[in-house]
């Protein structure tokens, strides 16, 4: 069964619970003052806007912490430069809480070619620099700067996906921990909320930070291995040891309490699943050293699946990795909120609007989720490029549908511009809410990476009657016009429920549904863990059959990554063959972004497919690195692209498919070249066509309207 923890708000509350809930967080000392306040008991610091909303990290962590009594201010988008603007709320009495905001710093500010973007969407009006690179590292330097004796405890994303030596993309190296380059006391990893109140609740008890080991979702430092712990060394490839034979970093750990075990003699024995456990309990893995895996892509990509396998709560081992003199603790996972401790973060007195300080400026990310409700958070479906499982979990956490319906309500009476368009309903996955597996002990006992590769696990609960009801209550609700499904949709579980496929599409798509089926090929897609076109096809014709059905011209629109691991040139030209033949033209379209300590990083990093037993001997996989492949493979999704014609046709010369440029239907780019686009020298072409911006005639374009509108995103 899964560890238990005391629940969330059971701790009691710090005495300066007194003081009451604020209308808003304060950002300056006249608001402290304004509400009574001499000091702070924990000071957030953020990259992001102050968004006083339960999507946003400081903002939920903070209305927390409220909650256990604790006063809590927001230090936004601080001028980095110098240590001012970290002490314009003054010394703070236990903490300073620092992320770098509700994105990944790096991936905020850089596209996945390394170029610079021209806006954040998490600044007012939408305004670039507003943050340094690798926040985290930046902000926490800054609050030693400002008060030298606080301790420092940083979390959110970029923090999280950085606990231990990873794979840098945009330095191409492999950094350590960011908890060194931080400087930082503690580093909390995942949804942070049990984490943090303990470590507040601990910290106001006057216990000193560098006593607080063993919370789990923690990472910090040790001298050395505390005694009563066994020690597991999976140092060397090769050779990963044992400290007997069913504890193994590769291992699938059984869901009965007895497992018949063979000797080496033939015989068979039995061991107690108990009695692994307790092992567990007291083992810690130690991973291949940062200055072993740092000029070692194989030994880095046998350290990533090793620590990979220690993800599940339920019987996750702690990790230790040495940094030179210092010795890193992983401790494992936090354990996921229960409904009620859910319900109970999602019903915080969030104002759900912009700070004051904003005016009247746009804040685009608030624009797009003002209006929408976060169902449930995790994912259990292991994609390979997506770093949801690494943050979050792959067990899944939803909020009761009381809670729900209480947050949709509000919005409705005190948004002052809803029109009654609930945006999304939704999470990480807008399917898996109160999706888990049937028996709890087979999920604490489970290893496997993901729930639904390579085809769906038969003790996975798939029945989405919870949510057809959730649907139906919600969109009954008085004043409620519409609610939209917006969140990316896991067809191949949708597939297992038609009357889900039924009410989604009658209901509750608005002319175009979002889906992921990433690649047509099987290379790409075993290396990314996810289902073949055939279940795409399935759902396609429910979505079609229920869309004509409710007399509704409704669209699908599937997104698509160019240059993953595995993936050929080949691959890429039938993809782009697929989309020409069902009528796709992407506008936007997304390449790879190697993001730290996802498993396609490590395959990025080594060549080698990770998802299996890695050797310096196992065969390597294609991995599009070069830019100008990259930039091809871009080019195949928006093979209708003028701009992108002259590098087409020089590959499909390259590859021998010279039979794929010409005029006709069965041609995938034209021979001509529109005016005014470039050549595959540089050179721009001044010459008229006929026919300018477009891949073909009129009388040869597709017929079908379909198009697909693929956006970036960060997973």
């Amino acid at each position: 069964m899964m560890p238990t923890e005391p629940p969330l708000f059971s701790y009691r509350k710090y005495w300066a619970h007194r003081f009451g809930p604020a209308p808003v967080l304060p950002m300056t000392r006249a608001e402290m003052e304004a509400l009574g306040w001499d000091s702070c008991d924990a000071i957030l610091v953020t990259g992001d806007a102050y968004i006083d909303h339960p999507s946003f990290g400081m903002a939920l962590i903070g209305r927390l912490l409220e909650a256990q009594g604790f006063r809590v201010g927001i230090i936004s988008q601080p001028d980095w430069t110098s240590a001012a603007d970290f002490s314009k709320l003054g010394r703070p009495n236990l903490f300073f809480g620092v992320t770098g905001g509700n994105m990944d710093s790096m991936v905020n500010r850089y596209t996945s070619d390394k170029k610079i973007r021209s806006n954040d969407a998490y600044t007012a009006n939408g305004e670039a620099g507003k943050r340094p690179d690798r926040a985290v590292n930046v902000y926490s330097h800054r609050c030693r700067e400002a008060y030298k004796d606080v301790p420092i405890i940083i979390g959110g994303i970029e923090a999280s996906l950085r606990r231990i030596a990873h794979y840098d993309y945009w330095s191409d190296t492999v950094r350590k921990s960011v908890l060194l380059d931080s400087k930082a006391d503690l580093l909390v990893y995942g949804n942070a909320e049990r984490q943090v109140v303990e470590i507040a609740h601990r910290l106001a008890q006057g216990e000193a930070i560098a006593d607080l080991k063993g919370i789990r979702g923690t990472v910090h430092f040790v001298k050395q291995i505390p005694a009563g712990w066994q020690l597991k060394d999976s140092t060397d490839i090769d050779q990963p040891g044992a400290i007997n034979t069913h504890i193994n970093p590769y291992q699938e750990e059984p869901a009965c309490d007895l497992k018949p075990e063979p000797t080496g003699d033939g015989q068979v024995v039995l061991f107690d699943r108990q009695l692994l456990r307790k092992q567990r309990a007291q083992t810690v893995i130690r991973l291949p050293a940062y200055e072993a895996v740092k000029d070692d892509p194989i030994l880095y990509a046998h350290a990533s699946r090793v620590m990979h396998g220690e993800t599940n709560p339920g019987n996750a081992r702690a990790l230790i990795q040495q940094h030179g003199t210092r010795q890193l603790w992983v401790n494992p996972p936090p354990i996921p909120l229960t409904t009620k401790e859910m319900d109970g973060v999602f019903d915080l007195p969030y104002s759900r609007v912009p700070h004051k300080e904003y005016g009247n400026a746009n804040v685009p990310a608030f624009e797009m989720i003002q209006h929408s409700v976060n169902i449930m958070r995790g994912c259990f479906g292991g994609c390979t490029f997506c770093s949801i499982t690494e943050h979050e979990g792959r067990i899944i956490q939803s909020r009761s549908e009381a809670s729900i319906i209480k947050e949709i309500e509000a919005i409705r009476d005190t948004s002052p511009n809803f029109t009654g368009h609930i945006s999304d309903l939704g999470g990480p996955t807008a399917n898996m809410y109160r999706l888990a597996c049937k028996d709890p002990k087979i999920e604490a006992a489970c290893r496997k990476p993901s729930c639904v590769f390579p085809g769906i696990c038969p003790n996975l609960n798939t029945d989405h009657t919870p949510l057809i009801k959730l649907y139906r209550r919600a969109r009954a609700l008085p004043g409620i016009k519409k609610i939209f499904i917006a969140s990316g949709l896991r067809y191949d579980l949708a597939v297992e429920s038609p009357e889900y496929v039924k009410e989604l599409v009658t209901h509750h798509v608005g002319g175009y549904l979002k889906i992921a089926p990433e690649h047509t090929e099987q290379g790409p897609l075993s290396k990314m863990m996810k289902p073949g076109m055939g279940t795409y096809d399935r759902f396609k014709e429910m979505f079609d059959q229920y869309s004509k059905e409710a007399g509704k011209e409704q669209y699908l629109i599937p997104y698509f990554i160019a240059a993953h691991p595995g993936t050929t040139d080949n691959d890429m030209l039938n993809l782009a063959l697929w989309l020409k033949r069902n009528g796709f033209r992407a506008d936007q379209v997304q390449a790879f972004l190697p993001s730290p300590m996802s498993i396609a990083t490590a395959m990025y990093h080594s060549g080698k497919d990770t998802l299996h037993k890695v050797s310096r001997t196992a065969a390597d996989i294609p991995i599009p690195k070069a830019i100008k492949q990259r930039r091809l493979h871009k080019a195949f999704l928006r093979y209708h692209d003028p701009k992108n014609w002259p590098i087409l046709r020089e590959a499909l010369n390259a590859m021998g498919r010279n039979d794929l440029i010409g005029n006709g239907k069965h041609h995938l780019i034209p021979t001509y070249q529109p005016k005014g686009t470039e050549t595959p020298t540089g050179k721009i072409n001044t010459f008229k066509t006929k026919y300018t911006g477009f891949a073909k005639p009129a009388k040869d374009r597709p017929t079908n309207p379909q198009k697909s509108v693929i956006k970036k995103k960060n997973k």
